[in-house]
């Protein structure tokens, strides 16, 4: 019998050109060491600058990407926008979760959703992590929202670098070589983990095993986090190599992904 294929469908920001990127190179990398195999489909939200403005507009197109990526039968949608959720305010990504799944029923076709705000409170709590230090691209009174966000679910943030990019392209063009360097000079000590980028658009793959060695600690990012919580949401063992700690299999298997047949019952 041949390997399942499973459908991924994104939604993404139109200025984002890194999660089409990183979540399928997380997961070409499990289908060398796993049988099951996946495609990848998206839909676009217009967005060109992060800004609470373009944020709010763009996330109210949302639902329109659900009923897209509905019609072609995907297994599993990801919103891959995790500041849009969060500057909606505290627990936002629950109810945008539950909203685009019903979107997906009404379209006979229901489908799991993962966010990658929720995915990001879930893979810290996945790894115990309490308090943590993280590096974001958005300028400081963004970065801020996601602290305050994640202060809310119970997440302490020690110490966090804003990098003040406001151009979404330009932020898919920071060199991820820089982040373990800027990663060590967070004060990190009394961190649980740290991320090494809380938001989907900042390429961070090719570094987070590499900061996990000069840290000495979990480091994950927002798209790590989003295909752990993927594969959950699947009901698959989530693991990955070459994507860190969380993706390690010390993580694989666990309470199921959010909308998942087994989580709702």
């Amino acid at each position: 019998m041949p390997p399942r294929t499973y459908r991924i469908g994104q939604i993404v920001p139109s200025s984002n050109v890194t999660m089409e990127t990183e979540v399928p190179a997380i997961l070409r990398a499990r289908e060398r060491v796993a049988p099951e195999r996946f495609t990848f489909h998206s839909s676009r939200m217009r967005m060109t600058r992060v800004t609470p403005e373009q944020l709010r507009a763009m996330d109210a197109d949302s639902d329109r990407c659900a009923v897209e990526l509905s019609d072609a039968r995907v297994d599993v949608l990801g919103y891959a926008c995790l500041v849009a959720l969060m500057s909606a305010g505290p627990g936002y990504h629950r109810q945008a979760q539950q909203r685009l799944h019903t979107r997906t029923v009404d379209n006979g076709a229901p489908a799991p959703v993962v966010t990658s705000a929720g995915a990001l409170v879930e893979g810290l709590r996945t790894l115990g992590a309490r308090r943590i230090a993280l590096i974001a691209p958005y300028l400081r009174p963004l970065t801020r929202t996601v602290v305050d966000y994640l202060t809310h679910e119970g997440i302490e943030v020690v110490d966090y670098r804003a990098l003040e990019i406001p151009d979404n392209l330009e932020v898919a063009a920071h060199d991820p070589g820089r982040l373990p360097g800027l990663a060590k000079g967070l004060d990190h000590a009394d961190a649980d983990a740290v991320v090494l980028s809380a938001c989907v658009q900042m390429p961070s793959l090719s570094a987070v095993e590499e900061a996990e060695q000069l840290l000495g600690k979990p480091v994950v990012s927002a798209a790590v986090c989003t295909v752990h919580q993927i594969l959950r949401a699947l009901e698959l063992p989530a693991f990955a190599p070459g994507a860190g700690r969380l993706l390690s299999g010390a993580y694989a298997e666990g309470p199921a992904g959010p909308g998942s047949a087994a989580a709702r019952g």
